[in-house]
């Protein structure tokens, strides 16, 4: 005779464990898989959502054809691009030069690494407000400072379409550098000093050792600093809601500030939707680039 399902040891383990997780499977569920779907849905409709579900109505791939006709979304993401071909690099040269520093010739190791690495970590609120008034053309610390070695006409910064972007760009690159520093420190960690005290012996420089032991070395860290900050260059939100609202004259626009103002702002949650998509597409396209040539790397050293 078979014993009851409730009287077995391995059932009733089994089920403990799925009701465990059970809350963190309905939030996934209910709060990510559910809207997601969603927003796929409605990539395919045109709705208004003051006009509640009953204004929903599919117009198919309308939503696709109207982004080669839409300045805004080719501007945004002109400006994407730009962002993240500036930012990105610069964050990546400068971590990695602060880590080689800091892992070997300076004191207060610990003091500095910690100074560096604070931006990332803070409000990124906070950090976009003290950055907004450093950037006052008038009054602001940046240009009274320009103004005391003689420059008479500084930047407008944040005030002109010609040096907005880079002002924020400037931002996020004194932001993520704390990070890039930890992942390149995390990384030199794991290079054998073997090779360093063979290249002495051969006669190599610093610059020599850094360039064809270093760099090679960590080119996986490389590749999972560049996704990262690949993909948070073309989430960038905050800085410009606070800073810029996208403006001057479209100077910042970004794809997700833009699809913040369609969503939220014009009401065309369908074309929002539909930008959003590409975003991930843009996203996903990048990081299967970025790990296909990872691997290659892999196998041929």
């Amino acid at each position: 005779m078979k014993r009851h399902f409730w009287h077995n040891a391995k059932f009733r383990e089994n089920l403990a464990g799925y009701l465990f997780i059970l809350p963190n499977f309905s939030g996934y569920l209910i709060f990510i898989l559910l809207p997601i779907l969603f927003s796929l849905y409605l990539v395919f409709v045109d709705w208004e959502y003051l006009k509640g579900f009953a204004g929903i109505e599919w117009v198919g791939l309308d939503n696709f054809k109207a982004l080669g006709s839409d300045p805004k979304f080719v501007k945004a993401l002109k400006n994407n691009m730009v962002f993240t071909l500036v930012s990105v690099p610069g964050s990546i040269i400068i971590g990695l030069l602060f880590a080689v520093v800091l892992n070997k010739y300076v004191f207060f190791k610990q003091t500095l690494r910690t100074l560096i690495f604070l931006p990332y970590v803070s409000s990124l609120v906070a950090v976009s407000v003290i950055w907004s008034i450093m950037y006052r053309a008038s009054d602001g610390p940046i240009n009274q400072l320009l103004k005391s070695v003689g420059i008479d006409h500084p930047p407008g910064w944040l005030s002109s379409p010609n040096s907005a972007l880079f002002a924020i760009i400037i931002m996020q690159v004194w932001v993520t550098i704390g990070y890039s520093m930890v992942i390149y420190l995390a990384g030199l960690q794991g290079i054998s000093k073997d090779l360093y005290e063979a290249s002495d012996i051969d006669g190599a420089s610093k610059i020599r050792q850094f360039f064809q032991i270093t760099i090679p070395m960590l080119t996986p860290t490389t590749f999972l600093v560049a996704i990262t900050l690949i993909i948070g260059s073309f989430q960038i939100f905050g800085p410009v809601n606070i800073m810029t609202q996208g403006g001057p004259i479209d100077s910042t626009m970004v794809l997700s500030y833009h699809i913040y103002l369609l969503a939220f702002r014009f009401y065309k949650m369908g074309y929002a939707a539909t930008v959003s998509w590409v975003l991930f597409a843009i996203i996903f396209v990048v990081t299967i680039i970025q790990w296909q040539s990872q691997k290659r790397w892999q196998q041929h050293f």
